[in-house]
């Protein structure tokens, strides 16, 4: 089912305020003043899309965004999505549902534009259904609570294409797409884009920027954007790639300052879709990308099937690749502790017996490169 030319969102601007990557102060409470100015800059370039969650920064964010938002403004002039975790800190189901309240209270409003259910994945979308939560977002919708109900999802086409078939009223889901992942086997983000398409629901878009890491891309790739265009940030090639794509309501870009507020609305204030030379050099820039020299898994697992040791083999290589490909240190050791500790093991735990090798399709020298990981990402 393609999109019509009035699908749900299709005239909302497209750049959105994500509202995770607030500016903090020296105690870490939240810079009300500067996030004021960047909501005033990004509402004066007549921007109007806000995102939020109960769980973003325990709160403080769906307060922040009252305060420089909701209290400034008239409740016509914008749009507020925020939404429900029923995984984080192991709630009830009940207390999942209570959620709502204390977020419409924390924003201080009265109704929702769009409310999502939160990071669905493969490890609790089980939870969800358990909780009954797929029926109540609904009947938020029927008693005008909400005006659009939907998820956020972080896994693959196959379950994307249930969900979709077994909730067909879904009015929008929210999916990670940016020019780095739209192959990527874990991510999946054309497949996914795909499935979303083929139901004709609409989507907003996180992580178009690969939580920053495209903003400051390995150098062969910047040599691309710069031979295309010394006046345009990084960062702009890769929201601009993204919000030209077909079914988008907006694409949502988490600010931390006033600066970048301001980088970005220079080029979505009167956003034009991307010229087909423009997509040739984000080809090109995605080519150079794929040049870069990475553990090349596919995250399919068979390597971890048979481990004595139970070693997250893809996850630590992910971390790994995250070093390698976009110079991001401290993002892969933190996300190789995060493994670590989740899994109880670390990459030296590695007994060597190599039937990780034998189960690879890709043939991959699996044990070298843990020995890697644990030379690089390790204490």
């Amino acid at each position: 089912m393609p999109y019509t030319s009035d699908y749900l969102g299709h005239d909302t601007p497209k750049l959105g305020f994500g509202m995770m990557r607030l500016p903090k102060l020296e105690d870490r409470t939240m810079d009300i003043p500067q996030i004021c100015d960047m909501v005033d800059e990004f509402m004066g370039a007549g921007l109007t899309y806000f995102d939020t969650a109960y769980v973003y920064d325990e709160g403080d964010s769906e307060i922040a965004t009252r305060k420089a938002l909701v209290e400034r403004y008239p409740r016509d002039s914008f749009t507020i999505t925020t939404k429900a975790n029923a995984w984080l800190g192991s709630p009830t189901a009940e207390q999942t549902k209570s959620q709502l309240k204390t977020s419409m209270e924390r924003l201080g409003v009265d109704y929702l534009d769009y409310y999502l259910l939160h990071a669905v994945q493969d490890n609790n979308q089980q939870t969800y259904d358990d909780f009954g939560l797929w029926d109540w977002i609904r009947g938020l919708k029927q008693e005008g609570v909400i005006r659009h109900w939907g998820f956020s999802f972080h896994a693959g086409p196959e379950r994307l294409e249930r969900l979709l078939s077994a909730y067909p009223d879904i009015d929008f889901i929210q999916l990670q797409v940016n020019y780095a992942d739209m192959e990527d086997p874990e991510v999946q983000s054309r497949a996914n884009m795909e499935v979303a398409a083929a139901h004709g629901v609409p989507f907003t878009v996180m992580e178009p920027v690969k939580g920053g890491l495209l903003a400051k891309p390995p150098q062969p790739v910047r040599e691309v954007f710069d031979a295309a265009s010394k006046d345009l940030s990084y960062a702009s090639w890769a929201i601009r790639y993204v919000a030209s794509m077909p079914g988008i309501i907006t694409v949502l870009s988490g600010m931390s300052n006033l600066e970048q507020v301001r980088d970005n609305v220079s080029y979505m204030r009167d956003f034009k879709p991307l010229s087909s030379s423009e997509q040739a050099v984000v080809a090109a820039a995605q080519a150079e990308l794929a040049k870069v020299d990475t553990i090349a898994c596919t995250a399919c697992h068979y390597c971890c099937e048979g481990c004595p040791m139970q070693i997250p083999i893809p996850e630590f290589f992910k971390a790994m690749n995250r070093k390698t490909a976009f110079g991001d240190e401290e993002g892969a050791r933190i996300r190789y502790k995060r493994a670590c500790k989740k899994a109880g093991v670390t990459a030296e735990d590695c007994i060597q017996c190599g039937q990780c090798e034998d189960a690879c399709p890709q043939r991959l020298p699996i044990m070298s490169y843990l020995e890697l990981v644990d030379e690089e990402l390790g204490e």
